[in-house]
């Protein structure tokens, strides 16, 4: 089965929530997922992700029943998920490896063009 890499390209709540529900499904049917945070969008690997745009539709989502980004990507870790942090974009957030979740791997842009070069690349 084709590897599927995320890209996420800014700090938008939906977008990152939308990459994880992709990345959580793909996982669950057995592909090989890498997620990929470039600039600011490495907010969303932030141990406290308050700082993205829009956070507060998580609560609207969970009282949806939709869910929420915590579990989400919790289940992406469990599941193997490789997600990438540019390094780059933590530098440009100010962040620094001890901000992010400990399962977040810091890289640059490269490293996840190689890991990604025969994988179907979505970008959020």
């Amino acid at each position: 089965m084709r590897m599927m890499a995320i890209i996420l390209a800014d700090r938008s709540f939906e977008r990152a929530h939308h990459a994880f529900v992709l990345a959580a499904g793909a996982l669950a049917l057995g592909r090989e997922v890498i997620l990929f945070a470039g600039g600011l969008s490495v907010e969303a690997l932030r141990l406290d992700w308050s700082g993205l745009e829009g956070a507060e539709l998580n609560q609207v989502f969970q009282e949806r029943r939709v869910a929420g980004f915590d579990t989400l990507r919790s289940a992406i870790f469990e599941l193997g998920g490789e997600v990438l942090a540019c390094e780059a974009g933590v530098k440009a957030a100010g962040l620094s490896e001890h901000d992010l979740c400990p399962e977040v791997r810091i890289c640059g842009v490269t490293t996840f063009l190689e890991r990604s070069a025969d994988a179907q690349i979505l970008s959020l």
